[in-house]
């Protein structure tokens, strides 16, 4: 089964080298991987001559804004037309277990959507990460299943699909049709994949063994400054699937007084004293 790992990348240089060298420490290399930069002109100079060879694919923003879904697209269809089977998908912040392309092999059937488990590291030590260190500083995360080595969870449910690592055979991303490419910035287009291959028949399943750490970066709780995007993007997902994604950040943004709901529209609308 010849396997892809495909990664949008954008500006998080050194989170891009450590997992280009988890993926060169793996018990078997990709046999293609693809970096797709997002209006990232740094990336293809960064990773030349490094292990394991990377084939970066330009995309540019959307609007400004970083074409997440469009890029997942690009780099499978490169994949594929480079004769990938399996498809793994990783974030850029994500450095992959060495055990992880073995484990979603070994799981891939057709008509899944399979999810390794990703935990979480704190702030890197002075001098970065090291590789042989992930598994010990690593939390899990206490909303996701964490299945075993060697053991598969199926019928997951679909929304707690997350788009930091998952993996599905060329035949099932084709059944999918990929990414809608409507959505740009932060949120929902992962839901709105995860839903898709729901209405297709794909199951969702958690598989142990296909590990991935994700390395720390600053963030804020909630995610005030993609507040913009989780509007554009909600308001998208609500057209396409008649519920509004995200609403934990929304309620949140609610509690802050950014944002009000207009019950009778199903509507959520930026406070006028937030108005831009």
């Amino acid at each position: 089964m010849r396997t892809a790992v495909i990664t949008p990348a954008a500006v998080r240089h050194a989170h891009l080298l450590l997992q280009q060298d988890g993926l060169a420490r793996g018990k078997r290399r990709p046999d293609q991987y693809v970096i797709v930069s997002m209006a990232d002109p740094d990336i293809g100079p960064l990773i030349a001559g490094r292990d394991p060879e990377a084939a970066v694919v330009p995309v540019p923003l959307a609007e400004g804004r970083m074409p997440l879904a469009a890029a997942r697209n690009t780099g499978a269809a490169h994949a594929l037309a480079a004769g990938a089977d399996l498809l793994v998908f990783l974030d850029v912040d994500c450095v992959p277990g060495p055990t992880l392309r073995d484990g979603y092999a070994r799981a891939a059937e057709d008509d899944a959507l399979l999810c390794g488990t990703v935990t979480y590291l704190p702030p890197a030590p002075p001098g970065g990460y090291r590789l042989d260190d992930l598994d010990a500083l690593a939390e899990p995360h206490p909303a996701r299943p964490a299945p075993a080595e060697g053991t598969v969870v199926r019928g997951g449910d679909p929304n707690l699909f997350w788009s930091l690592s998952f993996a599905l055979t060329a035949a099932t991303w084709n059944r999918v049709g990929g990414f809608c490419e409507d959505y740009s910035g932060y949120g929902a287009e992962d839901t709105d994949f995860a839903a898709t291959a729901t209405r297709h028949g794909v199951d969702l399943w958690w598989v142990g063994g296909a590990p991935a750490f994700h390395q720390h970066h600053p963030t804020q709780t909630p995610p005030v400054q993609h507040l913009d995007d989780i509007l554009r993007n909600g308001a998208l997902y609500r057209r396409r699937w008649g519920v509004w994604p995200m609403e934990g950040w929304l309620r949140a943004f609610e509690a802050r007084g950014l944002v009000t709901y207009d019950e009778a529209a199903d509507a959520w609308h930026r406070t006028r004293a937030d108005h831009r």
